[in-house]
């Protein structure tokens, strides 16, 4: 922990327990299959009161966001883990190859798509834009037995528009393509939806000249844009 950490978890400790409601945490926690408590406090909500909290605490360094990372993470309420990757997401400028470990922990901890999508696109993401040497980290997770580490992989271009390596974004799909799961599926489609919006005739080319390769679900959502 450093003090900074510190600080932020003494804050949101009774702010957290202050807001929280029964009826809409047990909402909550069914619509995520019941895989984690809740506090119970509503998107808005916890958006202004990470926010409040935050205030006055002066700027983070990246010792500062791994450790209230990790305190938050070890907590069970999914509000804490909501709070480490908005805070992570904050100051993503931070973020450098060091930061790795970190990124990977928040990824295989916790899984589930509320957390991951967030931490692909905005951590991840940002550390490959920024530091563009740690790609190699993401062929690495493309080729993961972990699915949560090869769906951050898939999604991690998501804002990259123009920029986006489309040589590396058809092969990451292609090679999890015959995966059976719903969530390698949805990513691969999501991926393809999204760069559409800047090449859709790439994309378009690719789901026809893999359209026996992909499933029918990737393929759809890939031609939304279309």
């Amino acid at each position: 922990m450093t003090a900074w950490s510190d600080a932020l978890v003494d804050r949101l400790t009774p702010t957290f327990a202050g807001a929280a409601d029964a009826d809409r945490a047990a909402q909550q926690a069914a619509y995520l299959r019941d895989q984690f408590p809740f506090f119970g406090i509503g998107a808005p909500d916890h958006k202004a009161l990470l926010s409040d909290a935050l205030r006055g605490l002066g700027g983070p360094t990246l010792d500062d966001i791994d450790a209230f990372a990790r305190a938050a993470y070890a907590k069970a309420e999914r509000e804490w883990h909501y709070a480490a990757v908005k805070t992570a997401r904050r100051h993503a400028r931070l973020l450098d190859p060091s930061a790795v470990p970190l990124v990977h922990e928040l990824v295989v901890t916790h899984s589930w798509w509320d957390t991951v999508d967030e931490i692909a696109s905005h951590l991840a993401g940002t550390l490959v834009e920024r530091h563009p040497e740690t790609v190699s980290v993401m062929d690495q997770w493309a080729a993961s037995d972990h699915m949560w580490l090869a769906r951050t992989a898939i999604l991690h271009q998501l804002r990259f528009k123009e920029r986006t390596d489309v040589d590396r974004l058809f092969r990451y799909c292609l090679d999890r393509a015959d995966e059976p799961d719903f969530f390698y599926r949805k990513a691969i489609g999501w991926a393809l939806r999204q760069f559409a919006r800047t090449d859709p005739d790439a994309v378009r080319e690719f789901c026809e000249a893999n359209q026996h390769r992909l499933s029918k679900l990737s393929l759809t959502e890939a031609q939304k844009n279309l």
